[in-house]
């Protein structure tokens, strides 16, 4: 039987139905594989045990043959490939679970994998953004916000700028096409941020006529 655990949303990725004068400008999600090496250092991980292993050989050589001390790498290897493959599967569920939304008002972000929660960032809550562009055009956004504006670094990892724990920076991590997200952001923002805003003043009493 088929499940579906976000059902309830009446839009995807948003816990209620936008308001007329609201709409999407853009949804995605993740990279898996870029947010396992941005998120989980799996690169970092894979070149550490690679480390140990040619370490390892290097030790054996000095008492057994080449060929044999070649052998006593291959489990380092063989652990070092089963600990990427953790990391990528976390990132990849991490990734499907994830759904960041752009639209003429806000950022909202749908995060988490066993603990689902929504962030909802207006334009006029965000200080500034702050693109992190690799050369596949993959990139993270970060979002500095207003002094009042607080979440939780540990509740919002990995969807946060790494380091940033004493004012957390929600962040749209690893995801396609960044560049042009961020125009796209950045656009939407100052149109939102310059736009007039109307408000109701109480009406002063007529004057009283001098005698």
């Amino acid at each position: 039987m088929h499940h579906d655990d976000f059902k309830f949303e009446p839009v995807p990725g948003l816990p209620e139905a936008l308001p007329k004068d609201e709409h999407i400008l853009w949804q995605g999600r993740p990279d898996s594989l870029r947010l396992a090496k941005d998120a989980w250092k799996l690169n970092w991980v894979l070149a550490y045990f690679v480390f140990l292993a040619v370490a390892r050989v290097a030790a054996s050589a000095q008492s057994v043959p080449l060929t044999t001390a070649m052998g006593h790498g291959i489990p380092l290897l063989l652990t070092g490939m089963l600990a990427g493959a953790i990391l990528i599967v976390m990132a990849t569920v991490q990734a499907r679970s994830t759904i960041y939304t752009l639209t003429n008002k806000r950022v909202a972000m749908r995060i988490g994998a066993a603990l689902t929660m929504t962030l909802n960032l207006p334009y006029t809550q965000i200080r500034n953004a702050e693109l992190m562009l690799h050369r596949s055009g993959k990139g993270t956004i970060a979002f500095e916000l207003l002094d009042d504006t607080r979440f939780s670094y540990l509740m919002t990892w990995p969807h946060t700028r790494p380091w940033r724990f004493a004012q957390t920076q929600p962040a749209l991590r690893s995801i396609p096409n960044a560049k042009a997200i961020a125009a796209l952001f950045a656009e939407a923002a100052e149109a939102r941020v310059s736009e007039p805003k109307i408000t109701r003043a109480t009406p002063e009493p007529d004057a009283i006529a001098a005698e």
